[in-house]
């Protein structure tokens, strides 16, 4: 009951710290990007104009994603400013949930830790991050996309691959990103999942262009190749390989370099998922994702954070000669996407600290990509990675020694 009671006291202590912590940093978004959907939306079907025409007030920015996905924020239309706001954080909240239950339980499982406690601190640690709390304040989609590709990773990991690629090829009919999971399916062999995605993402685009044929023909012959609808590459938010490049002083020139950049990271993802298992292979697909594209704002950086919590998890399992270094790059990885750093660069990048500072969360992705462990069938044996059976579970955790806190323990 003691123990019981301390939980509470601390989980009361935590969210109401990491609540007044979010509340009072600087950096609000005042969801700018709901209002660019729900602008855009209204313009289309209430007021018959373009989609792609639609400019959010006092801004230069536009709808910028398929028409598919503006079909799925037609239900905006029967919402208010404040509802459609409301919406979008209960969406993103119960994304959220789902993902870190999906990604973070396990860990708790074979670590013998109580696992509501576990899951809430899990979730105070994840609303900390920079890109989570940039993907709630503009009302961004990315953590909706990311839950929604990580459904057909349950259906991989937990022997129902016949149902899987529906919820890639969906993902990928909204926004554009995240069909590099479909090249992932097609490169480690899993046909018939590549080929459920790419067939739910090609329904789901042709049904878009019978709804409006003219918005279709601008998306995909104009808006998709007009970089300018998306931002300036050089701006600091943009923590991608591209961005890097531009905040050269001077820029470097030409799209070569990248291009040279982009073939360099991906030969190297090639070969690490041809290696790996599910879980590194889909986190190792959330990193490459963002390194390549011409633009990955913070908020898209949410990504990556499969792969934080997997090097989180290989600190855990770390032989003690190696845990303490294990564990400090972890935490060190982590403080970083959460810290904003970026940002203190944001008016000026010249020199070499602020070339190395205003590119924090890009090193922090190339670490990660570095990092991460490929786990093969046979060693996910040998380290206790991968989920095991219920009755191995039970034994392993008989086995194992409790080192955690009393706090956390069963």
């Amino acid at each position: 009951m003691e123990t019981r009671r301390r939980r509470r006291l601390f989980l009361a202590g935590l969210v109401t710290v990491v609540a007044v912590f979010i509340a009072v940093i600087p950096g609000k978004r005042g969801w700018f990007d709901v209002g660019v959907y729900y602008g855009a939306i209204h313009h289309w079907f209430e007021d018959g104009g373009s989609l792609y025409d639609y400019i959010k007030p006092d801004s230069t920015y536009g709808f910028t994603y398929p028409p598919f996905a503006a079909l799925c924020m037609l239900p905006m239309l029967l919402f208010t400013w404040h509802q459609a706001v409301a919406v979008s954080v209960v969406l993103t909240a119960f994304a959220s949930a789902v993902l870190l239950y999906w990604l973070v339980d396990p860990i708790a499982q074979r670590q013998g830790w109580n696992r509501p406690f576990t899951f809430v601190i899990a979730a105070c640690m994840f609303a900390l991050l920079e890109p989570v709390r940039d993907t709630v304040s503009f009302g961004q989609v990315n953590l909706l996309l990311l839950a929604l590709v990580y459904v057909d990773y349950r259906l991989l990991t937990t022997g129902r691959e016949r149902w899987a690629g529906f919820a890639i090829g969906l993902a990928a009919a909204i926004k554009l990103t995240p069909a590099i999971f479909i090249i992932y399916l097609l490169l480690t062999k899993r046909t018939r999942p590549a080929l459920i995605a790419i067939a739910t993402a090609a329904t789901a685009t042709l049904f878009a262009a019978q709804v409006d044929p003219t918005q279709s023909l601008v998306f995909w012959t104009d808006a998709l190749l007009d970089t300018n609808r998306v931002g300036v590459f050089a701006y600091v938010s943009n923590q991608s390989l591209q961005g890097v490049l531009a905040r050269l002083s001077p820029p470097t020139p030409g799209t070569i370099f990248w291009a040279i950049a982009v073939a360099a990271t991906l030969w190297i993802w090639f070969k690490k998922i041809r290696q790996s298992d599910d879980r590194s292979g889909f986190a190792l697909t959330g990193i490459i994702a963002c390194l390549i594209s011409p633009i990955t704002w913070v908020h898209h950086l949410v990504w990556v954070i499969p792969a934080l919590i997997i090097m989180g998890d290989t600190a855990l399992l770390a032989p003690p000669e190696r845990k303490a270094r294990a564990k400090k790059l972890a935490i060190w990885l982590y403080a970083a996407m959460c810290s904003s750093v970026v940002w203190l660069w944001g008016a000026n990048s010249s020199g070499i600290y602020g070339f190395i500072g205003s590119n924090t969360y890009v090193w922090v992705t190339l670490i990660l990509f570095f990092t991460v462990p490929v786990v093969t069938a046979q060693s996910a044996t040998q380290t206790s990675l991968l989920p095991t059976p219920r009755l191995a579970l039970q034994s392993e955790i008989a086995a194992r020694p409790r080192r955690v806190s009393e706090l956390i323990r069963r």
